[in-house]
């Protein structure tokens, strides 16, 4: 009988992609996947180091294993499994912790379960870190987020992720097109991609040898899907050239994301962001001039330390006069061993809340002003799988989310539609277009 694994993913696509590629090795060594929430011989928990409260949330998910499975191996990988080998280590039930380095040797490094007294740690230095590992998620969902990037070489001041990804690195174009065929032919229709700065893509050994946009030309040419999307992109690396390129490309879909973390310069700069706000502006300017229906969500970081309120207001008054659709708010909190923790002028945490409650409410007027501009006009949806209470819900090319009352013939299909109404949930209510499928 075939041992079973069970997984849990916490973060980000790019965390997504690699437990299911970490998934296929189990497979190949005879292992049988099955729900977190049922009894498995195996625990594997890949976590973040972004989000608040890591520590805890690892915490939970390790006791919520060890319920279903008291005598189970657990295995924690991940960026905090980088950061916090140790203090993960001293969890209880924890049995092994891997590093960036060690995750996908996992197999070799479980051999026959044993479970010690003490907690095994395989754990390398980040700046011994150079390989670039491929990974994409299939038959989790009906996108796939394909990687093709890893690491930074920024020095954002208040992030972890360089210490836990190590420098930047890629894949080669080839063995990434090469990919996307296989999940081209295993019937997905669209594929997100994903890294941690991936217009950086290109760094192999140390040195520069592709450019994006050339990974974005060749991508454009495979057979068999539908849309590429990409997932990320710092406002510096979104050249021109890029966002021309997408505008009439076959596969790329009109919706960039782009981090903004802050509309006020001060703080950019002590945020060490490669950019000023003007830049940015005229980033929008350029998609919407070309796009004019593009989608673009913007990152934000609340209550970095000495963002007055005058800064704040600078922050909100720049967003909303900008053409965007949607705001991603993070809350800023310390991290260890960066620049900004060591930095004066604390936001209070009431003010921090405070302004994010703002701009959580500015991103619901901006997605809302998005939808409207919308309503009348027809679209193609390409269906997901979930269904809630009776609806099933898809995307259209421009991010536009939709309800429909579920059918299971929908699954996974591209459905012309006209957009109709919107709900008060923000969901964009459609009518299906018979007259326009039966000639797609």
């Amino acid at each position: 009988m075939n041992k079973k694994v069970a997984f849990y993913t916490l973060g980000c696509k790019l965390n997504y992609s690699e437990t299911s590629s970490i998934g296929r090795i189990f497979k190949e060594a005879g292992y049988e996947t099955t729900p977190f929430n049922s009894q498995a011989d195996v625990y594997v928990i890949n976590t973040c180091s972004v989000t608040d409260h890591a520590d805890k949330k690892c915490r939970k998910v390790v006791k919520e294993a060890l319920k279903h499975s008291p005598n189970a191996y657990i295995t924690i990988v991940g960026c905090y499994a980088q950061l916090k080998p140790r203090e993960i280590a001293e969890i209880p039930g924890v049995d092994m912790v891997l590093g960036a380095a060690e995750k996908f040797n996992i197999i070799e490094h479980i051999n026959d379960l044993t479970k010690q007294e003490k907690a095994v740690v395989h754990n390398a230095p980040i700046d011994e870190t150079h390989q670039f590992v491929s990974a994409y998620s299939i038959g989790d969902r009906t996108r796939t987020f394909l990687k093709v990037q890893d690491g930074c070489d920024y020095s954002c001041t208040f992030c972890t992720i360089p210490l836990a990804r190590g420098a930047s690195r890629s894949g080669k174009i080839e063995d990434i097109v090469r990919q996307a065929e296989e999940i081209a032919a295993s019937g997905v229709k669209e594929i997100v991609l994903t890294g941690v700065n991936i217009g950086d893509f290109g760094i192999r050994d140390g040195k520069r040898q592709d450019r994006f946009l050339d990974l974005l030309r060749a991508l454009d040419e495979v057979e068999g899907i539908d849309r590429i999307r990409i997932s990320s992109i710092e406002p510096n690396l979104l050249a021109n050239e890029i966002i021309e390129f997408v505008a009439q490309s076959k596969r790329f879909v009109p919706h960039f994301h782009m981090p903004l973390q802050s509309g006020n310069n001060k703080v950019l700069a002590k945020m060490r962001r490669r950019y000023k706000r003007e830049l940015y502006a005229e980033r929008v300017a350029k998609i919407k001039s070309l796009m004019p229906d593009c989608c673009i969500g913007v990152d934000i970081i609340v209550g970095f330390p000495g963002e007055t309120r005058e800064d704040f207001l600078d922050t909100y008054n720049f967003l909303n006069e900008m053409d965007i659709s949607y705001l991603h708010v993070f809350t800023y909190s310390e991290r260890e061993n960066t620049i900004a923790a060591q930095m004066e002028g604390a936001v209070p945490g009431a003010q921090r809340s405070d302004r994010s409650k703002m701009l959580h409410i500015l991103s619901e007027k901006k997605r809302r002003a998005f939808y409207e501009k919308q309503l009348g006009k027809i679209g193609d949806v390409l269906f997901e799988s979930d269904v809630k209470d009776g609806y099933m819900h898809g995307f259209s090319k421009n991010y536009v989310k939709v309800r429909s009352l579920y059918d299971p013939l929908l699954v996974n299909e591209i459905v012309p539609v006209k957009f109709t109404a919107i709900t008060d949930q923000c969901e964009v209510e459609i009518q299906e277009l018979p007259e326009l499928l039966a000639h797609s």
